[in-house]
């Protein structure tokens, strides 16, 4: 299974899905730190405790912490690295399948592609970078080297071709 799909000038990279069972705790602590204060903030009123503004704060920074989570735990399921190669830019976007990321452009004249290896040496993982204009866009995506060289490869024609060299 190829990590990547390249057509149409468009490049998107898939996320290696985590074990399933780290996926069910993630998306049973995300919904846990949802849920949970709510229902302790309903049993706290019904009992006859009150209605406290710590209640409002433990409600809002669980919600926060659930939230960050799910998005966690979405992106380790159904996340998917959108790169948009035009004539003068890059559109990036980063979908985590229930939503997306804002659209990022970047402006390019004559990119260029590399990788960088990342976790631990034995895993022999990389991400894709991508080189313009002194600067550089750096994909979050962990890939095998051997794939990455080949999508470099792919990629280094459809360069020339998009810029008219």
């Amino acid at each position: 299974m190829h990590q990547y799909n390249f057509s149409n000038n468009i490049l998107k990279l898939k996320v290696k899905k985590s074990p399933f069972a780290v996926r069910i705790v993630m998306f049973f602590l995300a919904f846990a730190f949802c849920v949970f204060p709510i229902a302790g903030t309903t049993v706290g009123v019904l009992t006859g405790g009150g209605l406290h503004f710590g209640y409002f704060i433990g409600i809002g920074l669980f919600s926060l912490m659930g939230f960050y989570l799910l998005r966690l735990s979405l992106w380790n399921t159904y996340g998917e690295e959108t790169i948009e190669i035009l004539e003068n830019k890059i559109i990036y976007e980063a979908n985590y399948g229930w939503f997306k990321d804002a659209k990022k452009e970047f402006a390019i004249t004559n990119p260029n592609y590399s990788f960088k290896a990342v976790g631990y040496e034995e895993d022999n993982e990389g991400v894709l970078i991508i080189f313009f204009d002194e600067s550089e866009m750096e994909s979050v995506v962990k890939m095998p080297a051997s794939a990455l060289e080949e999508l470099i490869w792919i990629l280094q024609p459809v360069n020339n071709e998009v810029l008219g060299n």
